[in-house]
């Protein structure tokens, strides 16, 4: 009997490249499908470089709260694939899934097609085939030729910030980058805008003008501000909404409440509006990013006070990060990292660097393409900071007994890893 890891298996080597960025495939597939892109519901479709999950995962739960069915599609997944396809508000179960990737597979008739192509296809059919009153779509690389850019009537599209990532595919220069995100809007439908630096803002406005496309920029067209009660104050077009205090936390999980609130006023489709219309802000939950580990087997090896997880790997991210950290402590924090060889560790430890008394590195496990623990420990210390490598997550963790404050960080991978080794897997 066919396992979900064999369907897996067998779809990812149906193509040479793991990435092969592109739509003909996809509508070749869709098409043979019964082209089911079209019979999604309503959409809300989210680009940007950070932040997109947790649009996602907000979008999600203020949806849950008025009492709506949600299907959504992520990527990457943390521990298993189950939790890139959440199908009427619950993750698509092993059987469903093992059903879905079959019938597509004998679609696909053995072409060349991405494993990220033609899972995409698989999301669409099971969305199509189960009512629901709404869709929430996650890029997974740019937006112009990701698989996810087939729908040609969305709601809403949402831009979250964006910034250097993935340049060997998008381009090096912040323009470049921010029109191949652009790529997924659409002519009359609204967008819903991060603050962006001013090239990326102009490229953006430039692209929504070429489509006929109203765009609504955080800083010049919505505001907001954060209550001494820590609730958040939104203010759109002369009305105020008062969203409750988000339930991720860090600074950039505010900004990512607000995107998520604004997508759900701008779209006109969610009434009526009013500040109980936001109440799910407060409940969202999306595993990996500024996570507390209060539970589960890591903390049975270490005395420290806090043991906290997240999935930066980029420039933006870490800064990020670093905000929301030091408005848990002013303290030393000790940071446990693994890398991909794909990402600059600079990027990831000099934002942090004023924060961290010192580094633990591990070698991301099943990951060809992990940076070893030897070789991030010796980027670390190049920039001044102290830094061991370690054999493995369980002696990194052990190795932090003196500290106080932990941070895990440096990859999505990593943080999947860290789920799995401490029995705490996203639902």
């Amino acid at each position: 009997m066919s396992t979900l890891s064999d369907s897996l298996d067998r779809l990812a080597s149906l193509h040479p490249k793991l990435i092969d960025l592109g739509l003909d495939r996809t509508f070749q597939l869709l098409q043979k499908a019964g082209n089911p892109q079209q019979n999604l519901p309503p959409v809300i479709h989210i680009a940007g470089t950070n932040g997109k999950g947790s649009v996602s995962a907000f979008l999600n739960s203020l949806a849950q709260h008025m009492g709506l069915t949600v299907h959504c599609y992520t990527s990457p997944h943390l521990c298993q694939f189950n939790e890139r396809i959440r199908l009427a508000n619950h993750l698509i179960n092993d059987i469903e899934l093992i059903d879905l990737l079959k019938e597509i597979e004998q679609l696909n008739e053995n072409k060349p097609i991405t494993f990220y192509e033609i899972t995409t296809v698989a999301a669409f059919l099971a969305f199509a085939r189960k009512p629901a009153d709404l869709t929430i779509l996650e890029t997974g690389l740019g937006g112009r030729l990701d698989s996810t850019n087939v729908v040609a009537n969305p709601l809403a599209c949402i831009i979250t910030p964006i910034a250097r990532d993935h340049e060997h595919f998008l381009g090096s220069e912040l323009p470049q980058i921010a029109g191949e995100k652009a790529g997924i809007m659409r002519h009359k439908i609204p967008v819903i805008c991060a603050s962006q630096t001013k090239e990326v803002a102009h490229t953006l406005v430039e692209k929504a003008e070429a489509v006929d496309a109203p765009i609504h920029i955080e800083g010049r067209d919505f505001t907001w501000e954060e209550m001494p009660s820590k609730e958040l104050k939104l203010e759109i077009e002369g009305h105020s909404y008062l969203l409750p205090k988000p339930s991720l936390f860090g600074p950039h999980q505010q900004q990512n409440a607000v995107l998520a609130s604004a997508a759900i006023v701008y779209s006109k489709h969610f009434k009526p509006l009013s500040d109980t219309l936001f109440a799910g802000i407060a409940y969202a939950k999306w595993p990996g990013r500024v996570q507390l580990i209060d539970k589960g087997e890591l903390i049975k090896y270490t005395e420290a006070k806090q043991i906290w997880l997240d999935g930066a790997h980029n420039m933006h991210g870490s800064t990020a990060l670093a905000k929301a950290l030091a408005h848990i402590t002013d303290k030393k924090w000790t940071l446990i990292a693994g890398m991909l060889n794909t990402r600059k560790p600079a990027d990831l430890f000099t934002p942090l660097k004023n924060q961290i008394e010192q580094v633990f590195t591990i070698t991301i496990p099943g990951q060809d393409a992990s940076l070893s623990a030897q070789k991030l420990s010796d980027e670390c210390s190049a920039i001044g900071i102290k830094s061991t490598a370690k054999a493995n997550l369980i002696s990194a963790v052990s190795a932090t007994n003196d500290a106080e404050f932990v941070i895990i960080c440096g990859s999505l991978y990593l943080a999947g890893h860290v789920l799995l080794t401490n029995g705490t897997l996203p639902d």
